[in-house]
């Protein structure tokens, strides 16, 4: 689904949507086709619309799913869009921790950091976490690590806000979990775990 997505430049918080919809019950559904509807239904709610077809063909030509699953057209991904609008009972607003972000830079006086943090954020939204902490917290995170790799002083900083450490903390475990994670994760496994996934419709 990244490779999909990075092929069509979709936005990286069009991921969200795909994470939203898989907290709901979609066990019986192929997820070779709950992955692209969420990008194209994504794609609809960011503004960016891409079109049910090109999906299709990016998701053939990028292989990121065994051939023998590209079973699916254009009518299979609007018939799953309805389904996916229907399970989020037609709620698609998802608050972002772009603007929390930038707001809490230009307080902090670290504005240089700028490019890091947004990098951390925009990675952020291949987990959860985005879904589990509010976007300040987040955001908060975000420039906890990076001035950490910085080498940026702003603990005095964290202290006037008066934010749970404990929280923000987490957070950052959990990032570090993530790219722990990820830079063991081959695209190899990922085409044999999918391989093993059974056919459903």
């Amino acid at each position: 689904m990244l490779l999909i997505g990075e092929c069509i430049d979709l936005p990286p918080c069009s991921f969200l949507h795909t994470q939203k919809n898989y907290r709901k019950s979609f066990v019986e559904y192929d997820p070779c086709l709950v992955a692209p509807t969420c990008l194209y239904l994504a794609s609809k709610a960011e503004e960016s619309t891409v079109q049910a077809k090109l999906l299709i063909y990016y998701m053939k030509r990028t292989r990121a799913v065994p051939q023998e699953k590209c079973t699916y057209e254009v009518p299979d991904i609007l018939h799953m869009e309805m389904k996916l609008l229907e399970a989020l009972d037609f709620y698609l607003i998802i608050y972002h921790p772009y603007r929390s972000l930038l707001l809490l830079l230009q307080d902090a006086g670290i504005t240089e950091m700028t490019k890091i943090t947004w990098s951390l954020v925009n990675d952020l939204y291949r987990t959860d976490l985005i879904l589990m902490y509010p976007p300040f917290m987040i955001a908060l995170a975000c420039i906890f690590v990076a001035s950490a790799f910085q080498e940026k002083d702003t603990i005095a900083w964290f202290e006037e806000l008066r934010v749970d450490m404990h929280v923000i903390k987490n957070i950052t475990k959990e990032i570090f979990d993530f790219y722990e994670n990820y830079s063991s994760l081959s695209s190899e496994r990922l085409t044999a775990a999918l391989r093993k996934l059974p056919q459903r419709t």
